[in-house]
């Protein structure tokens, strides 16, 4: 984190806390949490409960914290999760588009914390990570219906360059992926 980034952190009382398997449980809850804040308006019932119950389950969960090149992060306000970030690197990444770079592969922040720039803070902290690492880029997948998330993406530079099936209990969803040159 540079000078910039933790004035950011200080003044907004933000911080990122990585997590372990032994943190899964507080994990799922956000997960289950944003998820529902997030998509529950727009898709059925059933494709929700089916995707919470096996994509947000505490065994998947687990093995995604299992794997080496797939890192989780609660972000906190004063001492409150209020949100979470997953990256992935190398072989862990949903595509394999390039080993030099680096997955966003969810960023979620509880709604009633919006507009408090968590989402922006996390996503600048992947930025820094990324740079550490001495990644060429960062990526990501989001729907091609979520439009907030699409316009916050937008403004921070990323660009489109493909697209995905992502399946939501029986719905063929199109992700649209971005990425941005770091």
């Amino acid at each position: 984190m540079d000078y910039i980034d933790c004035i950011y952190g200080i003044m907004t009382n933000i911080s990122l806390e990585k997590i372990s398997v032994s943190d899964v449980e507080w994990l799922q809850e956000i997960s289950k949490q944003t998820f529902i804040e997030t998509f529950a308006a727009v898709n059925t019932v059933s494709n929700m409960l089916q995707y919470l119950n096996g994509a947000l389950s505490i065994q998947t969960l687990s093995d995604e914290m299992m794997k080496k090149d797939s890192e989780f992060y609660f972000a906190k306000k004063e001492d409150k999760i209020v949100g979470y970030l997953k990256l992935n690197f190398g072989d862990s990444q949903t595509e394999s588009i390039d080993e030099n770079g680096m997955e966003i592969e969810r960023i979620y922040v509880l709604k009633a914390f919006h507009g408090q720039g968590i989402g922006q803070y996390m996503f600048d902290e992947a930025i820094a990570m990324a740079r550490q690492k001495h990644l060429k880029f960062l990526w990501l997948g989001v729907w091609e219906e979520n439009h907030r998330a699409l316009n916050f993406y937008k403004k921070n530079g990323l660009v489109e360059f493909d697209k995905h099936n992502f399946i939501l209990g029986n719905d063929v969803q199109t992700d649209v992926l971005m990425k941005m040159w770091l």
